[in-house]
C-alpha cells in the first residue's frame, strides 16, 4: 500500500513556534490521559470493555458534536480522504478496548508499558513505510529513553503480571501483550491518520472531530451490551461521564491541536508522560507506594520529553495524498 503523494505547498508550512505550541498541547493530553487509570479505580464494577467504550465511544461523539460545524464546511475535503477518515476510525474504536483488556489480562504494568511504548516506534515505522520519513537519531534517543523510563516506572510501580491485576495465566498474559502491542499500532495509526488529513489543509477540529465521530458510533455497540455496570451507581456513572468528558473529549481536543504542529510519532513519544501521571496520581489518590527506581524512570521520562519535544525546528511535513490511501 503506497501513497499517492504531491506536494501542498500550504500544508507544509508550519507557523513560528508552533511545534512547541503542539508539543505543549500533547503534553497536557497526555497529563488528562494519566488520570484514566485512577479514575477507573472508583468504578471497579466496570470491566475493561465498558471502560474503554464508555471513555473512547461517547468522547468520541461529543467531539464529533463540538466540530459539527467545521465538519459541515470541510466535508468535501474529508470525504476526498476517506480511506484515512475510515481507517483512522476504525484504529479508534478498537484502541481502548485494547488498551483497558491488555492491562486487565497482563496487569496495569505489563499492559501499559507494551501499550503506550509500543506507539512511538509503531508511529515511527508506519512514517517511515508510507511517508518515507528517516528517522532522526534525537528522536530515536529521546523514544528509548522514554520507554526504559516507562517500563521501570511501570515495573517498579505495580510490581508486575499477576500482582499488577493479572490473573497469572501465561496464556491469558500472553494474549494481553499482544492486545498492548494492537493497542500501541492502533494508536500510532489514528495519529498518523488524524496527522494526515490535518496536513492536507483540513482544520483539526473538523480532522478529529470527524475521526473521533465515526469511531464513536463503531463503540456504541460494545457500549449498549457491555455498559451496564456503570449505571449500577451513581460513582460508577461519574467516573463513565469524567473518562468521557475530561480524559477523551477535552484531552483529544488538546492532542488533535497538537498534531497539526508536531508528527505523529513525536506526539506518541511525548504521551509517555501518561505512564509518570499515572504513577503520581496512584501515590497520591489511590495510596499506592512508588520505590525509588519507580521515581527514577519517571525521571527518565520526562528527561526524554525535552529531547522529542522543544528544539525541532525543522521537522517537515510528509507530502500528502491526493486522494488518502490506494493500492
Amino acid at each position: 500500500m503506497t501513497a499517492a503523494r504531491v506536494q501542498a505547498p500550504a500544508a507544509t508550512a508550519r507557523p513560528t513556534g508552533g511545534h512547541s505550541r503542539g508539543a505543549l498541547a500533547v503534553v497536557a493530553a497526555s497529563v488528562l490521559w494519566g488520570t484514566t487509570g485512577t479514575a477507573a479505580t472508583f468504578a471497579p464494577g466496570a470491566g475493561p470493555l465498558a471502560i474503554g467504550a464508555v471513555a473512547m465511544g461517547v468522547g468520541g461523539l461529543l467531539q464529533a458534536l463540538f466540530a459539527l460545524s467545521s465538519i459541515r464546511r470541510h466535508r468535501t475535503g474529508l470525504l476526498a480522504r476517506w480511506p484515512l477518515l475510515l481507517m483512522g476510525a476504525a484504529a479508534v474504536a478498537v484502541y481502548p478496548l485494547a488498551f483497558y483488556s491488555a492491562m486487565h489480562l497482563s496487569g496495569v504494568a505489563v499492559g501499559t508499558v507494551v501499550s503506550i511504548g509500543s506507539a512511538p516506534i509503531a508511529a515511527a515505522l508506519i512514517e517511515r513505510l508510507v511517508d518515507g520519513q528517516r528517522l532522526r537519531r534525537r528522536w530515536i534517543v529521546g523514544a528509548l529513553l522514554g520507554i526504559s523510563g516507562a517500563a521501570v516506572l511501570s515495573f517498579a510501580g505495580h510490581g508486575g503480571g499477576a500482582a499488577a491485576g493479572g490473573d497469572g495465566s501465561p496464556w491469558l498474559s500472553t494474549a494481553g501483550i499482544l492486545l498492548g502491542l494492537l493497542a500501541g499500532a492502533t494508536y500510532a495509526l489514528y495519529s498518523w491518520a488524524a496527522h494526515r488529513i490535518i496536513g492536507a489543509g483540513i482544520p483539526s477540529k473538523a480532522a478529529m472531530g470527524a475521526v473521533f465521530g465515526l469511531g464513536g458510533l463503531l463503540l456504541m455497540p460494545v457500549l449498549a451490551v457491555t455498559g451496564g455496570a456503570l449505571l449500577e451507581s451513581w460513582t460508577a456513572a461519574a467516573v463513565g461521564a469524567y473518562m468521557a468528558l475530561i480524559p477523551m473529549f477535552a484531552g483529544y481536543l488538546l492532542f488533535g491541536w497538537g498534531l497539526g504542529r508536531v508528527g505523529a510519532s513525536t506526539a506518541t513519544g511525548i504521551s509517555l508522560l501518561e505512564t509518570v501521571v499515572a504513577a503520581v496520581l496512584a501515590v497520591l489518590v489511590v495510596g499506592e507506594r512508588l520505590p525509588a527506581a519507580g521515581w527514577l524512570g519517571a525521571a527518565v521520562v520526562l528527561g526524554s520529553l525535552f529531547i522529542l519535544g522543544p528544539g525541532r525546528t525543522a521537522e517537515k511535513q510528509a507530502p500528502i495524498p491526493a486522494t488518502g490511501l490506494r493500492r
